[in-house]
């Protein structure tokens, strides 16, 4: 597959889990507007795209290889750059959803200084990452059944148990497979830089 089409497949994917316009997505991804119309032609006749819907076919998604990544994301630091990053190493696309405000305060027991949207957008505005979702409230598979990810990779600090989550995956589909990334530990984490910071970054 030319890097166009290849292109156009991670779009058509994209647009469909975020729910964007095909037409936006082809954009942001550097796809000349007077390849659009040709690219969808040849991809409908490989089987790849259904024609007249510029959504995939069971072909063209499996062409493609899909990691999902998640956490909090309240404050960015080297740790996650370094876990993304190792993500995105596993796949064509690397898709990265932030826990809701509720979640980030249960699992981290307090209130994250980003709310979940401005999570999304920090975290979406990063270069290896295609699309940032906020979670579901309360059950992690729900998300999981609307990205059908490849890959599922878990960072050096999430504390998920493997087995949980690679028993959830594999009930939604058997093919997912659960990633324990070795990236390197840092010195810092979010919490460290707020119990460090905490009273400036507050009076901000």
């Amino acid at each position: 597959m030319d890097p166009v089409h290849g292109a156009m497949v991670s779009a058509a994917y994209l647009a469909e889990v975020s729910g964007r316009p095909f037409d936006e997505i082809c954009g942001v991804r550097g796809i000349p507007d007077d390849a659009v119309r040709p690219g969808i032609a040849r991809l409908v006749e490989n089987g790849l795209m259904k024609g007249g819907r510029n959504t995939l076919t069971s072909l063209g998604r499996d062409s493609i290889r899909v990691v999902l990544a998640g956490g909090v994301f309240d404050i960015i630091h080297p740790g996650h750059i370094h876990t993304l990053e190792s993500a995105r190493n596993l796949g064509d696309l690397l898709v990265v959803v932030v826990a809701t405000d509720d979640t980030a305060l249960r699992m981290k027991k307090r209130r994250p200084l980003h709310n979940q949207d401005q999570r999304r957008i920090l975290v979406e505005s990063l270069r290896m990452v295609d699309l940032c979702l906020v979670g579901h409230e309360g059950d992690m598979f729900k998300t999981v059944g609307v990205i059908r990810p490849d890959i599922v990779a878990l960072g050096y600090d999430q504390a998920h148990h493997e087995k949980y989550i690679a028993d959830g995956c594999r009930r939604i589909n058997p093919r997912i497979q659960v990633a324990r990334l070795q990236s390197p530990v840092p010195d810092i984490s979010s919490s460290k830089i707020e119990a460090e910071y905490g009273e400036s970054i507050h009076g901000i």
